[in-house]
């Protein structure tokens, strides 16, 4: 199969297209995850990032900087996840996918899985959060070190919104009536002959 029939393969299974709010939010989850990554292989670079343990830098270990680096570019990669709610291959599974290409991507499982990652995210960065409002520079960082960490990590406070309201957004489009879904048409948006 060719890239060109893969491709029309993939659009032919999409619906309705993403709504234009929602393909920017879309690109702003992974741009809202960014700076807490770059944080993280500055700190791994040992950029005066003003990260010190009670005045001795930081210095990870092999070990822990290939699981900082590692986390960096899986948090990415899920953050890029999202583009699949507003995207063609979030409605058909990509024909070069061995067992589901060109199949229907099952909307309630993308929903169900796109809320269950929102709550998880949204409980994971709204803790983060309370505990630095509850004990402050706890890691001895410098005081521009430690406002440049809270200016990195604060952005994935919206993480989990913005992914709710994307898949609430999957949803209406293909689930709800006229999406395609078991309760509605045909999906073709209109009334059908």
């Amino acid at each position: 199969m060719t890239s060109d029939t893969a491709s029309r393969t993939v659009h032919a299974g999409a619906r309705r297209p993403a709504p234009a709010w929602a393909v920017r939010v879309a690109h702003l989850i992974p741009l809202a995850v960014l700076p807490s990554g770059l944080w993280r292989i500055a700190l791994v670079a040992g950029l005066p990032i003003g990260a010190s343990a009670y005045g001795a830098p930081v210095d990870p270990g092999l070990g822990e900087s290939v699981y900082i680096v590692s986390l960096s570019l899986v948090s990415e990669g899920l953050a890029l996840l999202a583009l699949g709610l507003v995207r063609p291959w979030g409605e058909v599974f990509p024909g070069w996918l061995p067992l589901v290409g060109g199949r229907r991507v099952p909307p309630r499982f993308a929903v169900t899985t796109a809320i269950t990652g929102a709550a998880a995210l949204t409980l994971i960065w709204g803790y983060a959060a309370w505990g630095v409002t509850a004990n402050g520079n706890d890691l001895g960082f410098t005081r521009p070190g430690f406002t440049l960490l809270l200016a990195c990590y604060a952005p994935l406070l919206l993480w989990g919104p913005l992914l709710l309201t994307l898949a609430l957004s999957y949803h209406r489009r293909r689930v709800s009536r006229g999406g395609g879904g078991r309760r509605g048409g045909s999906g073709c948006g209109r009334p059908c002959r």
